[in-house]
């Protein structure tokens, strides 16, 4: 018998009715999140952003969700124990066996990528992450992720259009292009570059400034740093020195290019050989301005350089001189040789004159046996001009009138010395700011070259100005 009396055992049936009701309360809370953590799944696994499926080990749906479902583009109320085999288009369909079979073989998840045929027969790319499942004594499961990779398939096949149509102008266009990172390295060379470096495979991750000449290197990194900073490219010329150390000019513009959030990542330069355009360019020039026969600047660059020397004159307050010569027994030469032996005797002649002058001095062939001599910044006294003057001018009376030896090679291949004599004379001039015009300067010292020529050449006659 119980020794409990009668309010013990009552007590006692209180505090276990307190203890039931406390599990019950905490099966319940159980209960709900059991509830909760289930439909959070349901939730999860239906409206998930891939698709999930589940196969039998004879490829038969057994489950799926909503998401797959409508990859395939069928209710899935339709889709139970449905071979998924049906819905590989034709092409890819030993790919999809071959990678099942596989899948039912291994413990690791594989992968691959292959097309379905929706139900409307549209098809779409997928990629499947397939894993076997296990259970005692069951068959093997095969439980299958869904991704629909045909948005990601066609812009990898847009960007593999534009690298080939890229890779197509680059390998085909004479222009160089070049795709830099921002510090100047190499990434990609187009093969023209071939034609400057031979083998290119080399030049990735290479310095790009490394073979600029060195007085024009400063300047193209301001202007790879401008674009980089700007996002404007900057069209310049620079001189490019090859490893056989022959230079080449080149005109290049950058492009800067962007990442997705709007930084710089990379700049490309596509640049162009223009050494033959400059050297026709300087031709030119030179035809415009220089004398083809003696390379001493022309008719037209004299009057430039003239006016230089005014403008000179003017801020310096320096008296400036003009000479003009003109050779004095020049005609019989030619009679005598032909005018092949009369240019190599002007060419001598060019030469004799520019020895006789300073750098800073100009001289000029006039046309035929006439040259023109421009003295620049003399000196502020006319008088100590005057001196300075008819001293250069001596100078070359006397150059010119040593001996010329005139080597000829006849039609037999023969080389013969020719030796002639021709004296000059000279007229001189000085100017100083801009009081007379180049055309009275000339004037003025055409008129006292004849005047030495009237006392029988080979003298020197200075203009003197009218009071």
């Amino acid at each position: 018998m119980s020794s409990l009396t009668g309010e013990e055992l009552l007590h006692e049936l209180q505090v276990h009715q307190i203890e039931l009701e406390m599990q019950n309360e905490s099966l319940r809370n159980a209960q709900i999140a059991l509830e909760e953590s289930r439909d959070r799944f349901v939730e999860f696994f239906e409206f998930a952003p891939v698709g999930y499926l589940t196969l039998t080990d004879q490829g038969l749906i057994t489950s799926i969700n909503l998401t797959a479902a409508e990859l395939l583009g069928v209710p899935r109320n339709e889709l139970m124990n449905r071979q998924f085999s049906n819905f590989v288009v034709a092409n890819d369909a030993f790919r999809w066996n071959a990678h099942f079979a596989s899948t039912l073989r291994q413990d690791e998840k594989l992968n691959c990528e292959l097309a379905l045929k929706r139900n409307d027969e549209s098809p779409i790319q997928v990629r499947l992450d397939s894993l076997r499942l296990l259970k005692p004594n069951q068959p093997g499961t095969v439980h299958i992720t869904l991704t629909d990779v045909t948005e990601r398939n066609l812009l990898m096949e847009a960007l593999r259009s534009k690298e080939e149509f890229f890779r197509l102008i680059a390998e085909s266009v004479d222009d160089f292009i070049a795709v830099l990172d921002l510090k100047g390295r190499r990434l990609y060379n187009s093969p023209s570059y071939a034609r400057f470096f031979g083998d290119i495979g080399g030049l990735k991750g290479t310095d790009s400034f490394s073979e600029i000449h060195p007085d024009d290197v400063s300047r193209v990194e301001h202007a790879f740093a401008e674009t980089i900073r700007s996002g404007k490219g900057h069209k310049l010329n620079y001189r490019f020195v090859l490893p056989n150390n022959s230079i080449r000019c080149m005109e290049s513009c950058g492009t800067l290019i962007r990442n997705s959030q709007g930084m710089p990542l990379r700049v490309v330069v596509v640049s162009r050989d223009i050494t033959e355009r400059m050297e026709k360019e300087d031709e030119i020039h030179n035809l415009a301005f220089y004398d083809s026969l003696t390379q001493l600047p022309n008719r037209r660059l004299l009057d430039d350089r003239l006016e230089q020397a005014m403008a000179v004159s003017k801020r310096s307050g320096r008296h400036g001189g003009l000479i003009f010569l003109d050779l004095d027994n020049f005609k019989p030469l030619n009679d005598m040789h032909g005018h092949g032996v009369g240019d190599l005797l002007l060419q001598e002649v060019a030469r004799r004159i520019t020895h006789c002058v300073r750098e800073t001095d100009t001289v000029a062939r006039f046309g035929g046996d006439e040259f023109v001599v421009v003295l620049s910044e003399l000196d502020s006294d006319r008088t100590e001009s005057l001196a300075l003057s008819r001293i250069a001018a001596e100078k070359i009376r006397n150059a010119l009138a040593d001996p010329y030896v005139l080597k000829v090679r006849q039609e037999d291949n023969v080389e013969v010395s020719i030796e002639y004599r021709c004296t000059s004379s000279l007229g001189v001039v000085l100017f100083v700011n801009h009081e007379a015009t180049t055309e009275d300067i000339l004037n003025w010292a055409d008129r006292a070259m004849y005047q030495a020529k009237d006392v029988g050449g080979n003298a020197i006659r200075h203009h003197e100005p009218k009071e």
